[in-house]
């Protein structure tokens, strides 16, 4: 599974599959599209408008959490 974020054009994308297939993209809503293969495997999520959606109290920063390692990571957010 890989995270991206790119601040320039406020996208977030989480790949969970390597590419095999094609891809249909499913536009969820205005902000949200999902990747899905022909066999419906779920190949990677996309969040358009990212800093809006992923913001939170925690002042402008994506927390990713490790529970099973009680690990915990801040990844800065564009404003």
């Amino acid at each position: 599974m890989q995270f991206t974020y790119d601040p320039r054009y406020n996208i977030a994308y989480l790949k969970l599959h390597e590419k095999t297939a094609e891809v249909e993209t499913i536009r969820v809503s205005e902000e949200l599209q999902i990747d899905i293969t022909p066999d419906g495997t779920i190949y990677g999520i996309e969040l358009l408008n990212a800093n809006e959606q992923l913001r939170s109290e925690d002042h402008g920063h994506l927390v990713v959490i490790n529970q099973a390692l009680g690990d915990r990571r801040e990844i800065p957010l564009a404003g």
